[in-house]
């Protein structure tokens, strides 16, 4: 049956300072990629993780602009959709998310922590830094702070307290921990030994900081189990459409989809060569396209070769990537200059691309150029 909501289209023009070409310079639109932003599948995922960490708090981490999304429609949309906790990298990005949510309720935790000559602007913005050295949990006490949360490493040695380090916090008792976070490293592969390991580390310090909340799973750690779960877990490249194993999950929608318009069709004959030095040489008679989209727009070219767009219908090889144009091999394709191609979407997964480029999906989203025209869609009524 037919749903009665009425889809949305809002486009967005290319944020001041980027290298965009300002419309109003441009002759038309035809020949630009197109990257539109569905807030329903958005909607859709966070559902799907919800479902997957039944009495645990889903949390967005929306950290580089939502994953290149855009934090302020993507911040927007997942508070209205009952969100309260949200997590950024940088003091910046939690800067802008404040500004764009503007509800000084919803708790915006910045991982990078208190870095030096940050509490006043950390305190101006009322967001919450996650501390992970000896020194910010000095200067967290030094400043005053009310509202911490703490990082312990388990096993990805990056950032966060040792674990004799969390142990010496506690026992002094002089800070008040909120949430106590961890990181698993190897939550992609369920039967990886690594995640009980860290698991039993994670346990342990939980133990020594009874009244804080706990939050050890991001995206895949939700998929893990309910010993994972603890109060909260930390929702990142699952909400935009990335699977919890690196595949293509068919629970989850994709959030992303990058389009860009056919420019030639060329007939080649074996030993010819396409694009810059040995990228690639036919070795048979074939037709390709030429599509107004690269790595400028966000498509990685160690994908060339590898990679799969949709194209009339099927998935066809991306022979070569340059900066402002693609090929791909058409087959006995019936299409046409002008017509579409979907190199990113509901019918060329992102966790696919991912594979092909040699990359992880959160990858993929980040590097997704400002030159494409952009627009968000959702529903309404």
């Amino acid at each position: 049956m037919q749903s009665s909501a009425t889809r949305c289209r809002i486009k967005v023009p290319p944020p001041a300072g980027s290298n965009a070409t300002p419309s109003h310079l441009m002759t038309a639109t035809v020949n630009r990629a197109h990257l539109t932003v569905d807030l329903d599948a958005l909607a859709h995922n966070l559902g799907v993780l919800r479902a997957a960490a039944p009495g645990a708090e889903v949390a967005a981490v929306v950290k580089a602009d939502a994953y290149g999304l855009g934090v302020g429609p993507v911040g927007r949309r997942l508070a209205s959709d009952g969100v309260r906790s949200f997590f950024v990298a940088r003091l910046a990005e939690g800067e802008a998310l404040r500004a764009a949510l503007g509800d000084q309720d919803l708790a915006i935790h910045v991982f990078d922590g208190l870095t030096e000559g940050s509490a006043e602007q950390l305190a101006a913005a009322a967001l919450i830094p996650v501390l992970n050295t000896p020194s910010q949990v000095a200067a967290a006490l030094a400043a005053g702070a009310t509202r911490v949360a703490l990082q312990v490493d388990t096993g990805m040695n990056r950032l966060g307290l040792t674990c004799d380090a969390a142990r010496a916090v506690a026992a002094a008792g002089r800070l008040d921990v909120a949430l106590l976070v961890s990181h698993l490293g190897s939550a992609t592969d369920p039967a990886e030994p690594r995640n009980a390991e860290q698991l039993r580390a994670f346990r342990e310090i939980r133990a020594l900081f009874p009244g804080a909340r706990a939050s050890l799973a991001a995206s895949a750690g939700a998929f893990l189990g309910p010993d994972f779960r603890y109060d909260q877990v930390r929702a990142g490249i699952s909400l935009f459409g990335g699977g919890p194993e690196e595949r293509p999950d068919r629970r989850l929608r994709a959030v992303a989809t990058l389009t860009a318009p056919i420019l030639d069709i060329r007939e080649l004959q074996a030993g010819d060569r396409v694009g810059y030095g040995e990228m690639f040489t036919a070795a048979r008679p074939m037709r390709i396209a030429v599509v107004g989209a690269g790595y400028a727009d966000g498509f990685l070219r160690a994908a060339a070769g590898k990679a799969q767009v949709w194209c009339a219908g099927a998935l066809r090889t991306v022979l070569t990537v340059n900066m402002d144009l693609m090929t791909i091999d058409l087959g006995p394709a019936s299409v046409s200059v002008g017509g579409s191609v979907q190199l990113l979407g509901p019918k060329a997964p992102l966790d696919d691309l991912a594979a092909a480029a040699g990359t992880v999906a959160h990858e993929v989203l980040v590097r997704l150029g400002q030159r494409a025209e952009r627009a968000y869609v959702a529903s309404l009524g």
